[in-house]
């Protein structure tokens, strides 16, 4: 059961996060020595609810600012304007012994599970870690806990005496994702969790993910750049393209009627080989790189590689708008091509 009252309470809100015009920018330095410091826009103005009990994916290529708001949210890059709430609270200015608290609930699974982990500590330890470090249980209790958890995650209890060296990719996974949960957490940010993994060990660790989240009642940010995963994994799907959520809705909606050429680009470069792949390649396969965030082109992000531009996407940033209840795009020609991609796909 979660250690957060309000997530057992049948009152409770039915969305666990709420991030509201969500804004990080890194500063990179000045323009000459008399000129203005410049600032990276890695996040600008992003905003989206998750459910609990579901998994919300963010999508997008390198670069996209994808990491960086599930890092925002745990806290664990700057805030530079917004609002971040939690099961009802705002947690974007906490600090000290408030924010300390909060750590219990939000917990992370990195990409690679190898530099994850010290390698210089045993694996219980480490499992042990958050728990010393939050001051839950005693001494006993935390050991017990550890042999639980290794038993949840499918390992044995003497892999707690071993180092990560003594482990395969995917049993480290298990490992980091034992860790995750040994504050028991309401929210587990998986960050490119099953990119470093074999295909079969991969769909190892989503069906323990799933597991997990069917008997703990966990809520998921599901970040990555495969969209078979994601589709497959993911309840709900935002893509990020430059600092800004471009489309999201459901999974469902999301990938049999997208409507931002950014997302059929995504698509096409996933799509197995055969006509619709062809069709959505020959249309709109974008090229290039994207421009610089540290200086962002005028009106939509995507202008500068999209071959579906006209002139006002040159001059005017498109709101992300509802085009029904569960589907959301920040295009100024999105309705044209839902219907065009539709054709395609029949």
């Amino acid at each position: 059961m979660s250690v957060l009252d309000t997530a057992a309470s049948p009152a409770a809100p039915d969305h666990l996060l709420d991030v509201n015009d969500l804004v990080v920018h890194f500063p990179a330095g000045r323009q000459g020595p008399f000129g203005k410091t410049s600032f990276v826009h890695a996040v600008d103005g992003v905003s989206f609810r998750v459910r609990r009990g579901t998994t919300f994916g963010i999508v997008g290529e390198s670069g996209s600012g994808k990491s960086t708001t599930a890092l925002a949210v745990l806290r664990l890059a700057p805030i530079t304007s917004g609002q971040v709430v939690f099961a009802g609270r705002d947690i974007a200015d906490l600090s000290g012994s408030p924010l300390r608290e909060m750590r219990k609930h939000l917990q992370i699974v990195f990409q690679d599970p190898f530099s994850a982990l010290n390698p210089r500590r045993r694996a219980g330890d480490q499992i042990r870690e958050p728990l010393d470090l939050l001051g839950i249980g005693s001494g006993s209790e935390r050991d017990d806990r550890v042999r639980k958890l290794l038993a949840e995650v499918g390992l044995p209890p003497q892999a707690a005496d071993l180092f990560p060296h003594q482990f395969s990719g995917g049993q480290r996974q298990r490992l980091c994702i034992a860790r995750a949960l040994a504050p028991e957490p309401d929210l587990i940010v998986c960050d490119e969790a099953v990119s470093a993994l074999d295909v079969a060990i991969q769909a190892q660790i989503l069906n323990l993910l799933k597991r997990l989240q069917r008997e703990r009642r966990l809520t998921y940010m599901f970040i990555s750049h495969d969209l078979g995963v994601v589709q497959q994994f993911c309840d709900e799907v935002a893509v990020m393209y430059l600092g800004k959520i471009v489309e999201q809705g459901s999974a469902a909606k999301l990938f049999t009627a997208p409507c931002h050429p950014y997302t059929w680009s995504l698509i096409a470069a996933a799509a197995p080989p055969g006509p619709v792949r062809d069709a959505l390649k020959q249309r709109h396969l974008v090229k290039g790189d994207p421009p610089s965030p540290v200086d962002p082109p005028p009106g939509c992000r995507f202008v500068q590689r999209c071959p579906a531009a006209v002139d006002r996407c040159r001059q005017q940033l498109p709101s992300l708008d509802a085009i029904d209840p569960s589907h959301y795009v920040a295009c100024h020609r999105a309705s044209d091509l839902a219907e065009t991609f539709i054709q395609i796909r029949s």
